[in-house]
């Protein structure tokens, strides 16, 4: 569930085809995301869920999986 909303704003943010997104997927390596797309691809995750990503933690990162992982964590959602 969380995963599947991720890779839709995913998608939605950077352009990135839905079947290319996984788990280990790498913004920068990856999809060559840069600073500002990764804090509009955060900016968009808050709103959707309802959170706020502290800038200290936003460094931290990187993958798909550090996304939904800080998702797990900091809602009331399951996967």
């Amino acid at each position: 569930m969380i995963f599947d909303k991720v890779k839709t704003i995913i998608n939605e943010q950077l352009g990135v085809n839905e079947d290319e997104i996984t788990m280990e997927s790498n913004f920068l390596e990856d999809f060559g995301a840069d600073s500002l797309e990764l804090i509009d691809l955060i900016m968009a995750l808050e709103s959707e869920f309802e959170i706020e990503v502290p800038e200290e933690d936003i460094e931290e990162i990187e993958t798909v999986s550090d996304v939904v992982s800080y998702l797990k964590d900091h809602t009331d959602l399951e996967d």
